[in-house]
């Protein structure tokens, strides 16, 4: 079980990084767009940053173009750059294309274990399932979680599932034990999982602050 950051600040990655414990990074169209800068320049700072695989999800409006944005991309940094491709048909075929072809892709926006089976044929690497969304919208994203990774099971697959769209610490513990393979979180809630307050009453008590 691994743990990456779902985040395309520059800052949240360096903090991230620092304290040792994210082997990579997911990114979305909706946190590129919040830097205010291109993608390109985005995912090749963030590479920079990082030791691990850097998620770029595809956003072009036909195969064609998805297709010539992936190569690009991942030219970035070869091996480096993850590839995430929403789940349609369509899209599933440009995955099988581009895990042929060598790359690295995850397949994303997934909410249902048929998709996920079909994504297992692909040969992606990586499935993202969005956990919190699922439970807003189809009513439990948890047991979600846990019917997908009986499917990879199944299927005797290689692919991995990363956990989005979570939370809670509760909500992150619960995915995992429902199967996920790895988490990836905002910096906030890997800050908040780290805390308790039950810790910082024990730590005032027996005289611990300042202490190694």
């Amino acid at each position: 079980m691994s743990l990456y950051l779902d985040s395309a600040q520059v800052e949240d990655v360096k903090h991230a990084f620092s304290a040792g414990m994210v082997i990579g990074i997911t990114t979305n169209p909706n946190l590129i767009a919040k830097t205010g800068r291109p993608a390109v320049e985005i995912i090749a700072e963030l590479c920079d940053l990082s030791s691990g695989i850097v998620f770029h999800q595809l956003t072009g409006q036909d195969h064609e173009i998805r297709k010539k944005e992936a190569f690009q991309m991942a030219a970035i940094r070869p091996s480096r750059v993850g590839l995430k491709i929403p789940s349609t048909y369509e899209n599933l075929s440009l995955a099988a294309e581009l895990v042929s072809s060598g790359y690295v892709v995850g397949i994303t926006a997934i909410f249902n274990p048929a998709q996920v089976f079909l994504a297992c044929q692909t040969g992606a690497q990586y499935i993202l399932p969005y956990v919190n969304r699922s439970t807003r919208l189809l009513g439990d994203g948890v047991e979600l979680v846990r019917q997908m990774r009986a499917v990879i099971d199944a299927c005797s697959s290689n692919t991995q599932i990363i956990a989005a769209s979570i939370k809670t610490p509760d909500e992150a513990i619960a995915t995992l034990k429902a199967g996920a393979h790895h988490l990836t979180l905002p910096l906030g809630l890997i800050e908040l999982m780290g805390n308790h307050p039950l810790s910082d009453q024990t730590i005032t008590e027996f005289g611990m602050v300042g202490k190694s």
